[in-house]
């Protein structure tokens, strides 16, 4: 059933961009959504199965690859990737259904996109440390194409830099899984048995460092955050629902798998640091989105500081930060999707992302209403307001990270205050006021349009409802990894025995008698 969720998309692919040009571009859309809509399906199946109480690795699948590099086909599914895989297959459809009709090159733009769903689910399935360092490689190849071929005007320059800092990313990560073999004296780069290797503190430092620099790259973390604004302003809606939903999890997934997983001992160690780092982060994130006139842009900020909220989490390591690090990962997927979507049809419709041109779009007549009310929505989740599956995933967040940092939780909680102060001024000068002359004129919005955004407002508000569907599958899984210092250990006191007054008296009557007995005796 793994292997489906892989070679299904790579199978569509296939068909796809080998399929003869005689159809119209939609043709196109809608066979690439049939086998997103398969796959996602399956996914839907493999949860229904998946055994919630089982911690361990489930529906494993393997077979003999590349037995002399280590490098083994092994597949399996636990509590923490397989919230990643669903949302990966339900945002790969939204990107698809949201693709333009009339795109150019229609065949090798869904090929490509079905190809970098596979991937990133391949990524999120991996039990083999090189297996998953191929996943991770291949799907910046359809990626740095998508964005290359049908970005904006600067899309070369954008892609480009996409591509190298993502290879420095690949190659420390792989620097260190090398590492890890030729200091534990073992080839096997399965999971199961890397992780009961035992190393000196200083090499798991050294090992977790390049790690660090490696997912913090592609999460992305400050400093190595550049790369993102880019590579959001060049790309596509589609592909920055893509870039923003689920490929930047693939970093936060490392980190937690890879990082926290293979050195929990060093991890500890350099966990102050860590919290201090999501601090930077958040603060940078948030004060850099208040600074920009472009939508897109602004939102693209926006995902570095939330980021930096799941670092805090997983730097804390309790068993409550970890859930919320899994729920912070959903929800950010799910809202910064939304808001994409979102950015996306203004700039359709507008024909410019900048605030200081478009005004008053909330304009019942002439603007675009639902769409600003849909805007209002997705601001409100990401600023943290109840109701919405934001709230509850940083709620979550800094409730299990403050025992451990209180300080540098506080801290990030003056993010979450700045980023209600960005979206509100994204808000004031978009929508609010006079519409502006230089969008007067706007063209009707579609229900096709609308749907996805819809669709994801309307998940992110039940998700916020139902908090508990978020962990239902990944909270065993995540309770596992919490180191055992920090379980709370629940000792029974003592209950008093209850002694009646009358059987007191007697006793001690006896007592008192044998006392005196024993006496005259002697």
């Amino acid at each position: 059933m793994l292997s489906g969720l892989i070679w299904i998309p790579v199978l569509g692919a296939i068909l796809v961009a080998f399929w003869p040009q005689t159809l119209a571009s939609h043709r196109y859309r809608t066979l690439a959504l049939i086998f997103a809509v398969i796959t996602l399906g399956l996914s839907v199946v493999l949860s229904s199965q998946f055994i919630q109480l089982e911690p361990g690795q489930q529906f494993q699948e393997a077979l003999p690859w590349l037995d002399n590099l280590g490098l083994t086909y092994r597949l399996g599914v636990d509590g923490l990737s397989l919230p990643l895989v669903l949302m990966n297959c339900l945002l790969t459809g939204v990107a698809i259904y949201s693709s333009d009709e009339e795109i150019r090159r229609p065949r090798l733009y869904y090929g490509l996109l079905l190809l970098l769903s596979a991937a990133v689910t391949g990524a999120f399935l991996a039990q083999n440390l090189l297996l998953f360092f191929l996943f991770y490689e291949v799907e910046l190849i359809p990626l740095y194409l998508l964005i290359a071929i049908w970005g904006g005007a600067r899309r070369g320059y954008a892609a480009t830099k996409f591509l190298i800092y993502t290879a420095i990313s690949g190659v420390l990560v792989l620097a260190s899984y090398f590492g890890l073999a030729w200091l534990s004296g073992s080839f096997n780069f399965d999971y199961e048995t890397v992780i009961a290797h035992t190393l000196p503190m200083g090499q798991q430092v050294v090992l977790l460092s390049l790690l660090l620099v490696g997912f913090g790259i592609k999460v992305p973390l400050f400093p190595f955050h550049t790369w993102l604004p880019d590579a959001h302003v060049e790309a596509s809606t589609p592909m920055s629902v893509m870039l923003a939903g689920v490929l930047l999890k693939l970093g936060t997934y490392g980190l937690l798998r890879f990082g926290y997983g293979l050195f929990p001992d060093a991890w500890q160690v350099i966990a102050p640091w860590l919290a201090s780092w999501a601090v930077v982060s958040v603060l940078y994130g948030a004060l850099a989105a208040i600074a920009q006139t472009d939508m897109k842009k602004m939102v693209a900020y926006s995902s570095i500081a939330h980021m930096g909220y799941v670092l805090l989490a997983m730097a804390a390591a309790t068993p409550l930060s970890l859930v919320g690090t899994l729920m912070q990962m959903i929800s950010h997927g799910l809202i910064s999707a939304m808001l994409f979507l979102l950015v996306g049809v203004v700039y359709s419709k507008a024909g410019s992302r900048d605030l200081n041109v478009v005004r008053g779009l909330l304009n019942p007549e002439r603007g675009l209403p639902l769409i600003g009310t849909l805007m209002i929505v997705g601001v409100m989740a990401s600023a943290g307001i109840p109701g919405m599956v934001g709230f509850i995933a940083e709620f979550v967040v800094f409730r299990g990270s403050f025992p451990v940092f209180p300080v540098q939780t506080l801290l990030c909680m003056v993010g979450t205050g700045l980023t209600a102060v960005y979206f509100l001024l994204l808000m004031n000068r978009a929508f609010f006021g006079r519409l502006s002359e230089a969008v007067e004129n706007l063209p009707p919005v579609t229900w096709r349009d609308r749907a996805p955004a819809i669709f994801l407002a309307v998940l992110i508000v039940v998700l916020g409802i139902q908090p508990n569907w978020l962990t239902t599958w990944g909270e065993t899984t995540i309770t596992a990894l919490a180191p055992v210092s920090t379980t709370v250990v629940v000792k029974a006191t003592p209950i008093p025995e209850v002694v009646d007054p009358t059987e007191k008296l007697l006793k001690e009557s006896l007592l008192t008698s044998s006392a005196a007995i024993a006496l005259e005796e002697n």
